[in-house]
């Protein structure tokens, strides 16, 4: 049995000063956080979809790095910015399309299409600080390049945590180790072409959104998943079927030891509406969309957070 508790995420020291909060497995609402000490403070890179969780993250950094005076946010999903609240008074630095959605979707716990978390209390808070394409922050000694591709990708508002003097890069849900990359909010295409942002880089340590740290062969992995659902995609649209009806006839092949495999359907709405000429990121239905995964699943899917 997989350890998915509180108590089984783990702290992982990628460079000096530089850690990774791991949290087994990976799975739906189950992220990964990090922290950079700087003197007697650290820097927080997002945090958990609990309380409980969040709580555990901070008892972690302070005890490791010291006490979170500055977040940073990856992007707006629930499982990387509900336990913003308990930062106190932190600044919280995002994208600033990350402040605009989680200020129009308010707290989502998407009831009856997920189903097993424990969400404890919960208060909204977005970013304070916003910028659009960059924004360097100074940890201490260490520098933190905080990059948006410039696009649509896995959202419409990702960054990259780049630390260039270690080459440790926090990418955020760009990157998933070992859970099927999920576009339904951002951009299939786009999100193939923030990977080759990461590429430029050539990061030594990689920590993913979602399973272990991780080198550029993962990267290659997301890269190869995304082009799969666009080949697969223009196959089942011009064949006439709904992206339900291709994700259930669809064979994963070398992707089925993913996890979350029901982010396939999700995953084809987008790739179909790219089809039909849609803009990276642009709206589209998602309840449609979320409520073809609960049915290629064949039930609400099941949380552990």
């Amino acid at each position: 049995m997989i350890d998915r508790s509180p108590t089984a995420a783990k702290v992982e020291q990628l460079a000096e000063g530089v850690f990774g909060y791991v949290q087994p497995d990976g799975s739906w609402f189950i992220n990964n956080c990090g922290f950079v000490a700087a003197g007697d403070h650290s820097v927080l890179i997002d945090t958990c979809a609990t309380e409980r969780r969040t709580r555990a993250l901070l008892a972690a950094a302070e005890a490791t790095a010291g006490p979170v005076t500055t977040l940073v946010n990856t992007h707006h999903h629930s499982d990387h910015t509900n336990g913003n609240y308990l930062v106190g008074g932190a600044t919280i630095i995002g994208q600033r399309k990350t402040r605009d959605a989680m200020l129009a979707a308010g707290i989502e716990t998407y009831e009856g299409a997920l189903v097993g978390n424990d969400w404890g209390h919960l208060e909204l808070r977005a970013p304070d600080v916003v910028f659009d394409e960059s924004l360097t922050v100074h940890a201490g000694a260490t520098v933190i390049e905080l990059r948006h591709p410039g696009h649509a990708a896995h959202t419409t508002n990702d960054v990259l945590a780049w630390l260039p003097e270690q080459r440790v890069l926090f990418a955020g849900d760009l990157v998933f180790n070992g859970g099927s990359p999920f576009a339904l909010m951002g951009s299939v295409a786009g999100w193939r072409k923030a990977l080759d942002v990461i590429r430029e880089l050539d990061p030594a340590v990689i920590l993913p959104g979602h399973g272990g740290p991780c080198g550029l062969e993962t990267v290659d992995v997301v890269d190869a998943y995304l082009a799969f659902v666009q080949r697969t995609a223009e196959r089942g649209k011009a064949a006439g079927l709904s992206p339900l009806q291709l994700a259930k006839e669809t064979d994963l092949g070398e992707f089925s030891g993913l996890s979350e495999q029901e982010r396939l359907a999700g995953n084809f709405h987008r790739a179909y509406a790219e089809l039909d000429g849609a803009e990276w990121g642009a709206p589209i239905d998602l309840v449609a969309a979320i409520t073809d995964m609960v049915a290629y699943n064949g039930a609400p899917i099941r949380c552990f957070s």
